[in-house]
C-alpha cells in the first residue's frame, strides 16, 4: 500500500490558497475515511452498570423536579465518541430515564424514533397517539417517529426505563426536532391485546391494518413465554432469539434500528458472528458475561453494554443453573437499506 502525501507536504501558501475557496485536499486524510479492510470505528466497548448508575438517577430526582426537566434522563455516552456528543454509537443514544410517583412527562412528538425498555417499578405508563401503553419490567414500547407520547405515573414506586434512539443519526442528518404537544385524550388501547399468536392478524370485515405501527408495546410475559417455547421444542437451536416485528407484514418494528430478545441456557456460551452494525447488550433478568474483541464485561441484571461494528462477541451464561435474558438493539435495518449490511464468517 503506498504511503500518501500529508498536509505539511504541501507549501504553506498553497495550503491558505486552498482554505480561502473552502477546499480540502483529500490525499492526507484518505486512509482515515476510507480504511481498509473494515472500518476504524470511534465507537468503543463500553459497560454502564445499573447498581452504579442507580443512585445518581434517584438523586437526579431529588435535584430536578420533573417540571424542569421535562425528561429526566442520564444519557449512556460512549467515550470513543466523546461523552459531549451524547451518543452510544454512531446512530445510537441510550438514556435511562426517571420518573417518580405522581408525575407527568409532557406530550411531544419527535422526528427520531425512540423506544422503551422498561428497567424497573409498575404503575407507569406511556400514552403514544392515545393509546395509553403499561410499563412492565422488560416491557418494549415503542414511540415511533411522528407519534405524540407522554409518560405519566399512577403509581406509588419510581419507574426506569432504558430508552434508545436513533438520535445521532437523525441530528447529523440536521433532521432532529421536537414538537410540544396538550395532554392526550385516551382511545382504546389495540396492538399487544390483538396480536397475541404468530401467524393470526385482525382481519374485520375481509380488512386488514395498513398503519405503519400496528402494534406499540411488546409485553415481556409473552416475549419470555416464546423463547422459553422456542428453547423447548427445539433443544438444537444455535440460539434461542426472537425479533420484535410489525405483526402484519413482519417487517422491522422501526425503520433505522432494530430490536430482538434472547435467551441463554443455563451456562450457555454463543459466539455471534462479526457483523456490520453496532450493538447494546440489555441484561432483563440473569447475568451474562460479554467479551468483545479486547473487552470483557460481567454483566448483572439491568446492566447495559454496547459493542461497535465487526466485533465478535461471545455471550455466556453466568449461571449454570437458571436462563439469562438480553434485550438487544442494534443498526441492522439502516445498515440493510443503504446495502451496507455485512456478516463475516
Amino acid at each position: 500500500m503506498p504511503e500518501l502525501g500529508t498536509l505539511e507536504d504541501l507549501p504553506l501558501d498553497y495550503r491558505q490558497a486552498l482554505a480561502a475557496q473552502n477546499l480540502v485536499p483529500l490525499w492526507p486524510s484518505l486512509r482515515a475515511v476510507l480504511p481498509h479492510g473494515q472500518p476504524g470505528p470511534r465507537t468503543r466497548a463500553t459497560m454502564w452498570s445499573y447498581e452504579s448508575l442507580r443512585p445518581l438517577l434517584m438523586q437526579a430526582g431529588e435535584l430536578t423536579p420533573i417540571e424542569k426537566a421535562e425528561r429526566r434522563v442520564l444519557v449512556l455516552a460512549n467515550p470513543g465518541h466523546g461523552l459531549e456528543k451524547m451518543q452510544a454509537s454512531s446512530c445510537m443514544y441510550l438514556g435511562m430515564q426517571l420518573l417518580l410517583p405522581g408525575e407527568w412527562a409532557p406530550a411531544h412528538r419527535h422526528t427520531p424514533n425512540a423506544v422503551r425498555m422498561i428497567v424497573e417499578g409498575t404503575g407507569a405508563y406511556t400514552t403514544v397517539n392515545g393509546e395509553k401503553c403499561p410499563m412492565q419490567r422488560g416491557d418494549l414500547i415503542l414511540t415511533p417517529t411522528g407519534l405524540w407520547h407522554e409518560h405519566g405515573h399512577d403509581g406509588d414506586e419510581a419507574v426506569v426505563w432504558l430508552d434508545v434512539l436513533d438520535l445521532p443519526l437523525v441530528y447529523y442528518m440536521e433532521a432532529s426536532y421536537a414538537v410540544e404537544g396538550e395532554k392526550q385524550d385516551v382511545v382504546p388501547r389495540r396492538g399487544d391485546s390483538e396480536y397475541l399468536r404468530g401467524g393470526i392478524v385482525p382481519s374485520p370485515v375481509f380488512t386488514r391494518d395498513t398503519s405503519t405501527y400496528p402494534m406499540l408495546r411488546y409485553p415481556w410475559v409473552d416475549v419470555r413465554a416464546a423463547l422459553e417455547t422456542l428453547a423447548a421444542e427445539r433443544p438444537g437451536i444455535d440460539a434461542v432469539q426472537v425479533a420484535y416485528v410489525n405483526p402484519e407484514d413482519g417487517s422491522d418494528c422501526q425503520n433505522i434500528l432494530g430490536f430482538s430478545a434472547l435467551m441463554l441456557r443455563p451456562g450457555e456460551a454463543l459466539a455471534l458472528p462479526a457483523r456490520s452494525p453496532a450493538m447494546v447488550f440489555h441484561v432483563i433478568e440473569g447475568g451474562t458475561m460479554v467479551s468483545s474483541d479486547d473487552a470483557r464485561f460481567a454483566l448483572a441484571e439491568a446492566d447495559t453494554c454496547c459493542v461497535p461494528g465487526f466485533a465478535r462477541v461471545t455471550l455466556k451464561n453466568r449461571s449454570a443453573t437458571e436462563p439469562a435474558f438480553i434485550f438487544i438493539a442494534d443498526e441492522s435495518p439502516l445498515h440493510r437499506k443503504l446495502g451496507l449490511y455485512e456478516v463475516r464468517p
